[in-house]
């Protein structure tokens, strides 16, 4: 058996992996449990995230990703071995070469380090891409061309704006606010009017199924169970679509403003061809309900969501393996 190409979306809030030759054959959250005694790993991945906010005083659940970067590197590297073994077995005679993706704006430093992580899995060699660039190839567009394309990519830990021409990024900005501080947005917005702890996954679920970023587009109602701050005890409120949109509205215009900025700083030729294209949104981010309409009125041009926005970085990841003379410099 030959050594596979191996692409790797290293996500804040999941990892994929794509196989050249095999598509995509893993997507599981990037948490590790580990045992804080013995500093053992338990469990890595779903069935880590199963435990997050639920575990015995001696297990911790911990993302080692924050942020798009390397928060802890043993665990990363804990975790992608896991990843790795998992989908290979042992059918790897010789190294894959692995394809990583990186925020657009992290220092060379963080950059090295995710490298390192990727090596000491057994790589024979690890190419870095930047996300925004590879979300797009993802999404359909063709970068190869001396016209612009932008694209909007809203992931767990940043938010990714870039304008690719030439199969490269003209002016791009990366920002720490995406789908978790969303979620934090939610749990402080009801720890403050309904006085109700609520953790991170009812948070997230929250998001997904009641969420909305355009107002009055949306009207669904959830009903949140969680610990009444008061008096100490389980209570459950009910909660609509226009709160979550109150809640999320602060970092939404933020992440609209930076898109603004990235706009400003595009040459006008490339901002008129934007204009005719139209921005594509990735990311998980861009599943929130209204998150096209409500950039699409801010920024006065079409915005339209890619076809698979979860797993558009990891699917050009395997296009761009596939063309891996683009990336091997």
């Amino acid at each position: 058996m030959f050594a596979k190409d191996i692409g790797i979306d290293l996500g804040t809030a999941n990892v994929l992996i794509y196989v050249k030759g095999q598509g995509i054959v893993l997507n599981e959250p990037s948490v590790v449990a580990m045992d804080s005694e013995t500093k053992k790993p338990l469990a890595v991945g779903s069935e880590a995230r199963e435990m997050l906010g639920r575990t015995p005083g001696s297990v911790v659940a911990i993302r080692p990703m924050k942020d798009g970067v390397i928060a802890d590197f043993e665990i990363t590297e804990v975790m992608l071995n896991h990843f790795i073994r998992k989908i290979n077995g042992k059918s790897f005679l010789s190294r894959p070469r692995i394809l990583i993706c990186c925020p657009s704006n992290i220092t060379q430093v963080e950059k090295n380090a995710i490298k390192e992580a990727a090596e000491r899995t057994g790589a024979k060699k690890v190419f870095i891409e930047e996300e925004p660039k590879v979300a797009a190839v993802g999404a359909g567009m063709d970068i190869s061309k001396p016209s612009g394309n932008m694209v909007i990519d809203i992931g767990g830990g940043t938010t990714d704006i870039a304008v690719l021409s030439l199969g490269g990024i003209v002016t791009s900005s990366s920002i720490k606010i995406a789908g978790n501080v969303f979620d934090s947005d939610i749990m402080k917005y009801i720890k403050d009017k309904y006085k109700l702890l609520i953790g991170d996954r009812t948070a997230e679920e929250i998001k997904m199924s009641i969420g909305t970023v355009y107002s009055g587009n949306k009207n669904d109602k959830m009903e949140v169970r969680g610990r009444d701050l008061v008096t100490g005890l389980p209570h459950t409120i009910t909660m609509c679509s226009d709160e979550v949109e109150e809640a999320l509205r602060e970092s939404v215009y933020i992440i609209i403003h930076t898109a603004k900025n990235v706009l400003e700083q595009t040459p006008p030729e490339l901002a008129a061809d934007i204009i005719d294209k139209g921005i594509v949104i990735t990311g998980g981010g861009a599943l929130i309900d209204g998150f096209d309409q409500l950039l699409a009125h801010e920024l006065k041009v079409p915005v339209f969501v890619a076809e698979s926005p979860l797993t558009c970085v990891v699917e050009g990841t395997g296009i761009l393996l596939d063309n891996i003379h683009l990336i091997d410099k």
